[in-house]
């Protein structure tokens, strides 16, 4: 059907994609921990695979995307133990964990929704699979992969690392590990320091509880995975996708869960998306830089001259190739705004042109347009490499624009050239890629019009029309949006 090659982190060398069951293709891609907003990473990695996903379904596979929402399990640190993130949140928002649960799901859903994400085959969740869940520990403990301590069931590494190598995903070694945990483990109750949490027993105050087995308590983080993708897709599938941050441990750990509860190590092709940083800095809180997928939209946020549309955000994430690291920057996202304004402009301006204008034989030209054309398939077939794909766009764009100021006659380009450009330019700009002309999406004038009604608020406030200042909020809150004062005196807004 293609001769597609993917970078298989797992092998770590590019190989040609060969899936179980053609056409069919199975497609896992770790969902969102929703206890909190999701960040401008999650929104790279989620497009990315959507890219993916849009790319294998234009090749003609029929795909099955799988993406888990996980709403139960998800603790603090990387061996599965700590305090439960989500329990945490609602206690801080005064909420049931369930409408943590609710609250960020929905708001997931509505940034996916304004970067024109296709939505998942099936979006399981955590808490809808416990059942699940308790049945793979069980055959974890049965062939002697899990052992249960007080209520509690860990995964037994040293135990599997004598029958299946650990660490084959990440490149980690089971003795390093042991020693870099050591001073680190506080759990007496764990045969290694490296053993993790398949099911973590319950205090009495803890809300996300259920029954099992070893008493009340709540799954490990890494189990859901397993368990998700092994019930959707099967022991074995095609391909698991997800964040670089997510390799070590969470995927090495649901590798070993696989295999030690089904003798398979699940997909058999395994993609990473690179990390972002912004100015050079890797983005976090506590460098100031971390900034919110809507406060790109809308421009509101000190860091940025002024908003950019969904659109601009997901090309400038093309432009790079998905597993390499991106930086973010002012300048680039000007450069994007121009640049897929320029794309855009060029495909309507293609659809327009009437092909009996053209040759109706093959030129010169129309053979260059036609390497062009066919030089984007080729570059998506190399592990989805959307930045070259891009540079042939543009050097399309280029001919189309000169078509247009008579620069080249178009006696000087075949019809069935023509055609192809078409095509092309549409193919891989709407169906792959996902994009939007600006005008269609939601822009920075958004910004531009918060700005205004926070001026007239302030202006209100100053004058104790406190009448006009409460309108302006609450009416905005009826709309969907919440502003916040803050501290420095000035005013935020957040979609609620």
């Amino acid at each position: 059907m293609s001769e597609l090659h993917v970078y298989n982190t797992l092998n770590r060398k590019k190989e040609k994609f060969e899936p179980l069951h053609p056409p069919h293709v199975g497609l896992y891609v770790c969902g969102p921990t929703v206890y909190s907003d999701a960040h401008i990473g999650n929104v790279r990695t989620f497009t990315s695979f959507d890219m993916i996903y849009r790319y294998l379904s234009f090749l003609g596979y029929k795909v099955r995307y799988v993406r888990n929402i996980t709403d139960a399990g998800h603790l603090t640190n990387e061996r599965g133990e700590g305090v439960n993130r989500m329990e945490s949140q609602a206690k801080l928002e005064s909420l049931e964990p369930m409408e943590i649960v609710q609250k960020y799901t929905v708001g997931f859903h509505q940034v996916m929704e304004l970067f024109n994400a296709v939505p998942p085959t099936i979006e399981p969740t955590a808490t809808g699979h416990i059942l699940e869940q308790i049945q793979m520990i069980e055959e974890l403990i049965q062939k002697g992969f899990a052992y249960e301590v007080n209520g509690s069931v860990y995964f037994d590494v040293k135990a599997y690392n004598e029958k299946f190598p650990y660490g084959e995903l990440s490149g980690r070694n089971v003795d390093e590990l042991i020693a870099g945990y050591r001073d680190l483990d506080g759990q007496e109750e764990k045969r290694n320091s490296i053993d993790f949490a398949l099911w973590k027993a319950a205090s009495p105050e803890h809300i996300m509880q259920w029954k099992s087995p070893w008493g009340q308590g709540f799954p490990g983080w890494h189990l859901e995975c397993s368990v998700m993708s092994t019930k959707y897709l099967g022991e074995q599938f095609d391909i698991h996708g997800g964040g670089m941050d997510l390799k070590f441990p969470h995927h090495e750990c649901e590798i070993a869960q696989n295999k030690g509860a089904c003798n398979q190590g699940g997909a058999r092709y395994w993609l990473h998306t690179n990390m972002l940083n912004f100015n050079g800095q890797k983005m976090s809180k506590s460098f100031g830089n971390s900034i919110l997928p809507m406060e790109f939209i809308t421009g509101n946020h000190p860091l940025l001259d002024k908003g950019y549309a969904p659109s601009v955000v997901r090309f400038l994430f093309l432009q790079t190739h998905y597993s390499s690291e991106l930086d973010i920057n002012i300048k680039g996202l000007q450069d994007a705004e121009k640049g897929l304004k320029r794309l855009m402009d060029a495909l309507q301006v293609v659809q327009g042109f009437a092909s009996t204008d053209f040759n109706k034989e093959e030129t010169s030209l129309g053979k260059d347009i036609q390497v062009l054309c066919a030089g984007c398939k080729e570059n998506m077939d190399d592990d989805f490499n959307t930045a070259k794909t891009i540079a042939n766009l543009f050097e399309l764009s280029t001919i189309i624009n000169s078509l247009k100021g008579g620069q080249i006659k178009f006696h000087e380009v075949s019809k069935e050239a023509l055609q192809r450009m078409q095509e092309t330019m549409n193919d891989y700009l709407i169906k792959v890629f996902g994009l939007k002309p600006i005008e269609e999406t939601t822009s920075g004038k958004l910004g531009d019009i918060m700005q205004v009604l926070i001026d007239i608020r302030s202006e209100a406030k100053g004058k104790k029309d406190f009448a006009t200042s409460d309108a302006i909020r609450n009416k905005l809150q009826a709309a969907g949006i919440q502003l916040k004062d803050e501290k420095d005196g000035s005013v935020s807004f957040s979609f609620l």
